[in-house]
């Protein structure tokens, strides 16, 4: 395997020197082509273009690209050789969200999620729901180091409280990944945030202590920005509320014994255990409890109306598997009772393989390299240096559309030019997850767009706005660098 590793190595880097390096319009070419066709694309599809059109558009874009590569006598199979390598990094990300498909269907049936639900309006008002949104998502992304798993189960039952509060989903979508991206970079757990000290040369606890400074005025201004909303939107209100517990407790068994099951799942995350395993154990351990909490259900989603081996087993099955629905007396919860499961997961699925492909042909043709070289040579000045940095990251995040490339490829590329101008490598690793970690969950066909909008049941475009600690971030770190913030130097270059 190491033999094969260095002849792949070999072969990428034999490449680099036969092929002729691009000029910046030619990388841009497949950027703007993409972009161009995806804006149209949307204007004519609206809402629906994720349900199949963005995803051949991303395919157009790769092909743009290839031609661009063949122009410069790059083969089809070096360019099929990286697509390949970009949709393996994907695999575990697919299967994790196949899984997620599974665990929301069985944690729907078994009363898992109605019961967060059902707890959950009596604990949070609209007033400070958004906030606690926030602070909640903050607290499990940091103690798992994952925003991805908090959303799958934290944040799917917030989104359904607020939803049952009369609360816009874009707001709760928005407050939801604004605390589980912030404890998802502040946390020693997190991939990303070892995977930003190691590209930039830097020391993990380090890292993490420097990128405070940024990351604590972001999540701060994000609070204030969502008690201020709190204070203002209008919502169903008290009033509502009893009969939507009423609906609840007559559908449902509802325990805390059900709380078992996500303790459980986060224990395991917090114990190192892989979130596939986590999962995997989760939506099973959702299965049992269904089968003790709600035979009723089980055995009417599994076609009969007795639970036994037959509908239990098909009952189960048809809540990992395909979309379920539990009815009730209440219009707003029977639409909200409702998961897809694996096979809801199939279009977030299509989209990130597409993404990949695009991502792919972009790197093997040398467009991705040739770009972040091109904003390396914009950096005159130190504040240049951090902007073309943020710039980098975004644009990455953009055309790759994955935030592990955006994390890898900059940091490969900028750490030199921090260490010639005298910069510790804490500045780099922390510009990289103020620009490169967190903004990538607001770029639709990027792997993270694409999921959480999956996971949640809301587009990007609705939490945009709302998604305040994401897209504030890079804007923070720009403003320490502009003013000369706490912008550490290496030691050896110290003046004084």
């Amino acid at each position: 395997m190491a033999e094969s590793e260095k002849k792949a190595k070999y072969r990428q880097d034999e490449r680099i020197i036969e092929n002729r390096e691009l000029n910046i319009w030619e990388a841009l070419i497949p950027v703007f082509a993409l972009v161009a066709m995806l804006a149209y694309n949307v204007y004519v599809f609206g809402d629906s273009a994720l349900d199949g059109s963005n995803q051949f558009i991303l395919l157009m874009g790769a092909a743009v690209a290839a031609i661009v590569g063949f122009r410069n006598k790059v083969s089809y199979k070096q360019m099929l050789a990286e697509v390949a390598e970009n949709v393996r990094s994907t695999t575990g990300a697919l299967l994790i969200l196949l899984m997620v498909g599974a665990l929301a269907g069985t944690w729907m049936v078994s009363g898992i999620i109605p019961a967060m639900i059902y707890y959950g309006l009596q604990i949070l008002n609209p007033t400070i729901f958004l906030a606690a949104c926030v602070v909640i998502c903050a607290i499990i992304s940091i103690a798992t180091g994952s925003s991805w798993t908090t959303a799958a189960t934290v944040g799917i039952a917030l989104i359904g409280i607020g939803e049952a509060l009369g609360i816009s989903l874009g707001m709760t979508a928005g407050a939801v990944l604004s605390g589980a991206y912030f404890g998802d970079k502040m946390s020693p757990l997190s991939d990303t945030t070892n995977l930003a000290p190691a590209m930039a040369g830097g020391e993990l606890f380090s890292h993490i202590r420097y990128m405070a400074l940024t990351t604590i005025p972001t999540i701060s201004v994000a609070l204030l920005v969502f008690v201020i909303i709190g204070f203002t939107i209008e919502t169903s209100g008290v009033a509502d509320t009893d009969a939507i517990l009423s609906s609840i407790d007559a559908t449902f068994n509802i325990t805390g014994l059900l709380f078992i099951v996500p303790v459980v799942v986060i224990v395991l995350i917090v114990k190192k255990t892989p979130p596939l395993a986590a999962l995997l154990i989760g939506t099973l351990l959702g299965g049992l409890f269904a089968l003790i909490f709600q035979p009723d259900i089980v055995a009417n989603i599994g076609g009969g109306k007795q639970l036994n081996f037959e509908t239990g087993y098909k009952g189960i099955l048809n809540a990992i598997t395909v979309k379920t629905s539990v009815a009730t007396d209440n219009a707003r919860l029977t639409d909200l009772f409702s998961a897809k499961g694996m096979s809801g997961m199939l279009g977030t699925i299509w989209l990130i393989v597409c993404a990949m492909v695009f991502g792919g042909i972009m790197d093997g043709i040398g467009a991705l390299q040739r770009i972040t070289k091109s904003l390396l040579n914009l950096a005159k000045t130190t504040f240049g240096l951090f902007a073309s940095t943020v710039g980098s990251c975004l644009a990455l995040n953009v055309t790759a559309s994955d935030q592990y490339l955006a994390l890898v490829v900059p940091g490969k590329m900028f750490s030199k030019a921090y260490e010639e101008r005298g910069l510790a490598p804490e500045n780099l690793s922390r510009t990289l997850e103020d620009s490169g970690t967190v903004t990538s969950v607001l770029v639709p066909w990027n792997t993270c767009g694409a999921y959480h909008s999956g996971v949640l049941g809301v587009a990007v475009g609705d939490y945009f706005f709302y998604a305040v600690f994401n897209w504030l971030s890079p804007f923070m770190t720009l403003l320490f660098a502009a003013f000369n913030i706490k912008i550490k130097q290496l030691t050896s270059r110290k003046k004084g």
